[in-house]
């Protein structure tokens, strides 16, 4: 039975699970970890394809259940706990090498997870997830889009983002409120620099707090408009008319002046 406090929607249509197993095209020796296996739509089909899969879920009914078929099916790892709270740099290391994530996500914690995930030190391949499709919009939207905001700018800073396919809410038990959507993060080194990540993301997160202030006076604490200038940048524009690269000059600026992760 679902937990209405884990967020749960079990995935059930047979032709959503082809189409995120296709996207996936997993190898056998793929070091793949699934993020809240529920009831096991996904992870059976996966534990068919791969030798070893790592399974992260949170709810002690579930852990038990896969405890169990982890003793029939050697390769299955169980990982009893909170996926915002796991360390997966620590994981990948166990694991031998680089990982690559795949999930039906919790709305609850899609975003702090999917933050965690693009700032941790993990060798991360790539992950396929499923999430609520307004987060997914905003993971993908380009500046000037009505859904540009400070989880498209962490996004694009760190990772190519790549809407898949949509899900209507028929596909899961019980079914959401909401449309969904299956996601293709790929984490990469950007051809700019960030020279102080917490930095970078206090700038943007200060940027888009008041989104119809200027960028001279939302981001007052960390630069002058003089130096928002000097970073090639109009201050009397807004946050969302900035590149991910934008914020990058301006948070490097204001590391220059205030010394790292601070501001005035």
């Amino acid at each position: 039975m679902a937990r209405k406090r884990f967020g749960q929607h079990f995935l059930h249509e047979r032709g959503v699970i082809d189409r995120i197993l296709a996207a996936l095209n997993p190898g056998p020796d793929d070091r793949l970890i699934e993020i809240g296996p529920g009831e096991g739509a996904l992870t059976e089909p996966l534990l068919a394809q791969v030798e070893q899969l790592s399974v992260i879920e949170i709810d002690r009914d579930l852990i038990a259940r896969w405890q169990t078929r982890a003793t029939e099916r050697d390769g299955l790892e169980v990982i009893a706990g909170d996926a915002l709270r796991i360390d997966y740099a620590a994981l990948a290391a166990r694991r031998g090498g680089a990982v690559r994530l795949v999930g039906n996500l919790p709305y609850n914690i899609s975003s702090p997870l999917l933050f965690a995930l693009l700032t941790s030190q993990a060798p991360i391949i790539d992950m396929h997830f499923m999430l609520q499709k307004e987060v997914v919009d905003r993971m993908v939207a380009g500046p000037g889009s009505r859904d540009y905001g400070r989880l498209s700018v962490a996004i694009a800073a760190r990772a190519e983002a790549d809407l898949l396919f949509d899900v209507g809410p028929g596909a899961f038990r019980p079914p959401p409120k909401v449309m969904s959507s299956v996601v293709r993060l790929r984490p990469r080194t950007p051809d700019f620099v960030i020279d102080d990540d917490p930095l970078f993301d206090g700038v943007v997160a200060a940027a888009f707090g008041q989104r119809r202030k200027t960028l001279r006076n939302a981001l007052k604490s960390y630069l002058t408009a003089e130096a928002i200038e000097a970073c090639g940048v109009d201050p009397g524009q807004r946050a969302e008319q900035l590149a991910a690269a934008d914020f990058a000059r301006l948070a490097n600026a204001a590391a220059q002046i205030h010394g790292p992760r601070g501001h005035t």
